[in-house]
């Protein structure tokens, strides 16, 4: 166990996009984005990202659409891994690079050193590991890639031109038949460990250098504090096409394809709920509605970093919000084990509390489904602010600052 982060448990989640194909809306972007600016929200993008709904039982945000991950388990760090990632052991962090955070900034679930607590395997890696067999695991999503294509992968390097050669869309290896990875998926339900056994005997690599950093989420203090806390990395990965995707029939039972803006639509519409980091990342993958462009982005920004984020809750006379770093009412020292500290309660309104505060970086709702971001400072590490309202429906224009 990571000690750092003992109050929490770690986790990794991945963004999941994939490409329209053969649609007119897709055809078009070939033309211009400039044709695509009043299109309806449902048909404005030309790619869909994949939401999975947790079941009424879970113990944790019961009947919530989520994107496809889970806890960390001891196998996403065995050894074993090394033999099947040899040929990439010599390479920065297996070929995913080294980002250029600073490693006093770097959140603490990336920068532990894993080899002092007993693992060899970094953990740039063994979340991405995580989060490739979460996906297979909840969605049927193999995102592998088969071992005779491995001199193929696009990878960082040192050099500095390296970010300006961008790869393709990841693809999806058709090797496998769809009885063989149900096999396989039954398996690695029962026990991760059959993950390592799977890639061994399927001749694979997880496609650990098809996932983008994107954030680091950690659960607030509630109300009643004593909900679960995690500490999850997010990634983002872009696909060509929309794959093949099951529910796993125990934590997840319905899956969701959809643009960014329609599942943001259907969440106001009180038709589906999505939790806090799920509203806002969904708002940032709005500034693009081209996959290629989203593409570019995350490719390019990957080594960048990211930013710890504990929001601190925040009660006030006529709403609830969550107050994010930057913020004017984020604290200066924030207890890093989350145990104190707690809901922070103010007699002003909102109005009040947005006239009054000139940095602003926060969640604001008066209910469930009633939800704005409010964000007036630049984001740390070439990230990218959020889009909402009805920005959300017109995403081709520059909204750096909400």
């Amino acid at each position: 166990m990571n000690t750092a982060l003992k109050h929490w448990r770690e986790a990794a989640t991945v963004i999941l996009a994939a490409g329209l194909r053969h649609t007119p809306i897709a055809d078009s972007f070939k033309t211009g984005l400039e044709k695509v600016k009043n299109i309806a929200h449902k048909s404005a993008f030309d790619y869909q990202v994949l939401l999975l709904k947790r079941s009424g039982n879970s113990g944790f945000m019961p009947n919530a659409y989520v994107f496809p991950g889970g806890l960390v388990d001891a196998s996403d760090f065995s050894s074993e891994w090394q033999d099947i990632f040899k040929s990439f052991t010599k390479a920065p962090n297996y070929g995913i690079g080294v980002v250029k955070q600073p490693p006093e900034t770097r959140p603490p679930i990336f920068a532990t050193d894993r080899a002092k607590l007993g693992s060899p395997i970094p953990g740039d890696v063994a979340f991405r590991i995580c989060a490739v067999r979460e996906t297979f695991e909840e969605s049927g999503v193999l995102l592998a890639v088969p071992k005779h294509e491995e001199s193929g992968i696009p990878v960082h390097t040192d050099d500095a031109c390296d970010s300006d050669t961008q790869p393709t869309l990841t693809r999806l290896s058709g090797l496998w038949d769809k009885d063989v990875l149900s096999k396989w998926r039954s398996l690695v339900i029962g026990n991760s460990a059959n993950f390592i056994k799977m890639c061994k005997e399927l001749q694979c690599l997880p496609n650990i250098w098809a996932l983008h950093e994107w954030g680091n989420w950690l659960t607030p203090i509630g109300l009643d504090g004593k909900q679960r806390r995690y500490d999850t990395a997010f990634y983002i990965c872009c696909l060509n096409d929309i794959p093949h995707t099951l529910e796993d029939e125990k934590e997840i039972v319905h899956f969701k394809w959809a643009t960014p803006s329609e599942v943001l639509h259907s969440y106001k519409a009180k038709e589906m709920w999505i939790a806090p980091p799920q509203f806002y990342d969904l708002g940032r993958i709005c500034q693009f509605p081209a996959l290629q462009d989203l593409h570019r982005f995350a490719w390019k920004r990957s080594l960048e970093g990211c930013e710890h984020w504990l929001p601190i809750p925040l009660k006030a006379s006529d709403c609830f919000a969550s107050i994010f770093p930057g913020d004017v009412l984020y604290p200066e020292k924030v207890d890093p084990s989350g145990t104190s500290g707690g809901v922070m309660k103010t007699e002003k309104r909102l109005e009040e509390l947005q006239r009054d505060s000139a940095n602003l970086h926060r969640i604001v709702w008066q209910d469930l489904y009633t939800i704005t971001i409010q964000m007036n400072i630049t984001p740390k590490y070439n990230h990218l602010s959020p889009l909402c309202g009805t920005d959300v429906d017109n995403p081709s224009k520059d909204h750096s600052k909400l």
